[in-house]
């Protein structure tokens, strides 16, 4: 039985998780390791436009594997043939992919590994290892969420996550500039942890969360720029009845001003990825990507006033 009396902990709505059926670890990373463990991989096929951490489970367990280029529509060029122990991993890019998703399972099948990072409410497809990280769209500090038919046979005990909430409370007392440095250490903290069940805490925080209305929000903010911003956009975003929710507006222009210009306007926005420059070379897509498309901020935060104060901006 749980302590009776003393002092109170965080108000929470008691609801229930999205992804309610799935296997909740402590990372989005460690969901991708707990695959790789459990189906006994040998190689995997990545993108060079993903994270690096996605490196950290193959380098920590020696499990080979070999870059892959994507196309101007963000999906792979050309298709791996694949041996019994490979994988192949693709990202679900801004949440904007479902449809290449769709496509890649009639020619990988089970060995198709879904990073469903950046698409939080994209659905998954019965039988094919697909995983979320709630942190790119809620106010969590960790976690992530795993579907497979594969157990991984190892004691996972519980995370603790309320060390690492800092900048989540910082942001809502002082501002964003000031829990900034706090929300690069936990970043980085984040790097190497074990597999580990999600925190109590984090467990609790998506359990009391509006699901529907920040989907809405999102959907309503990513129309609003679509509209305004779609004839300058060089990237062909698929139809929008073709993806459930978004993670943001990938506006890709060739203006080197841009981001600057918003930055100095306090609209902060994340470079997807720094480490493609590394990766790739000058003449490859991937590092064009890198350097040209802007992650416009979309989320339940804001509204039609913040979305115009941003188009305006890039006017």
């Amino acid at each position: 039985m749980e302590a009776i009396g003393g002092y109170f902990e965080l108000e929470l709505h008691k609801g229930e998780e999205y992804h309610k059926d799935a296997i909740s670890l402590n990372t989005a990373r460690n969901c991708f390791e707990y695959i790789l463990l459990a189906r006994n991989y040998k190689k995997v096929y990545i993108p060079y436009y993903t994270c690096e951490v996605m490196l950290q489970p193959l380098e920590k367990h020696h499990i080979s594997y070999e870059f892959y280029s994507i196309n101007e529509l963000l999906e792979p060029i050309g298709i791996t043939k694949l041996l019994p122990e490979e994988a192949f991993l693709y990202t679900n890019y801004f949440g904007l992919k479902q449809s290449c998703v769709e496509k890649l399972v009639t020619i990988y099948g089970t060995q198709l590994i879904v990073d469903n990072a950046q698409a939080f409410f994209a659905s998954r497809i019965d039988g094919i290892d697909t995983f979320y990280s709630p942190r790119k769209f809620l106010g969590v500090s960790d976690g992530g969420y795993l579907y497979t038919d594969c157990c991984l046979n190892r004691d996972i005990t519980y995370h603790y996550s309320y060390m690492r909430m800092q900048h989540l409370l910082q942001r809502i007392d002082e501002g964003a500039e000031q829990g900034y440095i706090s929300f690069r250490y936990n970043d980085d903290a984040l790097d190497y942890i074990p597999i580990s069940k999600m925190s109590r805490l984090t467990c609790n925080i998506l359990c009391g969360i509006d699901y529907e209305h920040i989907k809405k929000k999102r959907i309503d903010n990513f129309n609003i720029l679509h509209e305004a911003l779609l004839k300058n956009n060089l990237l062909n975003i698929d139809s929008l009845d073709l993806f459930e929710c978004p993670m943001v507006y990938p506006y890709y222009v060739d203006d080197k001003t841009l981001r600057k210009k918003l930055i100095d306007n306090r609209i902060y926005i994340a470079t997807y990825w720094p480490n493609v420059l590394k990766w790739c070379s000058e003449d490859m897509l991937e590092y064009e990507l890198t350097n040209n498309i802007i992650a416009l901020p979309i989320d339940q935060r804001y509204g039609r006033e913040e979305m115009d104060y941003i188009i305006k901006l890039l006017a």
